[in-house]
């Protein structure tokens, strides 16, 4: 059929539909921006359960820096994943878009800057099981909020939700220490994070 004999109604679910089909292209795969995430959280974080156990005494004899590694490794993985993720879909997005995503990007990298300076000049004061809850509960916070932020300012519902999940389970960690901490963020953020990635994926 040829476009014009299609009636004013046909020609608006037709606008509609192609521009649904280019929102879904120019959008990063869901699974790709949270899965990865959630894998490096859940194994990090717990390798710290194993390292801490709940009452102080491990449950598997892990040094805290090999946890540290794990976690750091896994984080540093997630964040390539990450990077190609935005790349691969940034580059066809021009405008006022690729600056609120710019600007978005640089926020992480300040942020996370600024918190390990304003940590670590706290950080010698405390013992070390506290300074490890400290840098997690700290620069979870700071996704959490940005998260949030981001949802905000993409009008991205389940984002903002997936912020504020962290925030409440990262809040509720921490009065809990070190231990309930890792186990909460592994199960609960880390898994939460790639059931999120692979649902809303489905959901397209």
């Amino acid at each position: 059929m040829d476009e014009e004999d299609l009636s004013p109604a046909e020609m608006l679910r037709l606008i509609e539909e192609q521009g649904a089909a280019v929102a879904r292209r120019l959008q990063p795969d869901p699974l790709v921006m949270y899965a990865p995430w959630g894998v490096a959280w859940l194994v990090g974080f717990g390798a710290f359960f194993l390292s801490y156990g709940l009452d102080g005494r491990p449950v598997v004899p892990i040094s805290w820096q090999l946890a540290l590694a794990i976690l750091f490794g896994g984080q540093v993985l997630a964040g390539a994943f990450l990077f190609w993720a935005l790349r691969a879909s940034s580059v066809q997005v021009r405008g006022e878009s690729a600056q609120r995503g710019m600007m978005y990007g640089y926020s992480w990298f300040v942020g996370m800057m600024a918190m390990s300076l304003i940590v670590g000049r706290f950080a010698p004061l405390l013992p070390r099981d506290q300074v490890g809850l400290l840098y997690a509960s700290v620069s979870l916070l700071v996704v959490a909020i940005l998260y949030m932020a981001g949802g905000a300012v993409w009008r991205e519902w389940p984002m903002f939700f997936i912020g504020a999940w962290v925030a409440a389970v990262n809040a509720v960690g921490t009065t809990l220490g070190p231990g309930w901490h890792s186990l909460l963020i592994s199960l609960l953020v880390g898994g939460g994070f790639f059931v999120a990635g692979i649902v809303l994926r489905r959901r397209g």
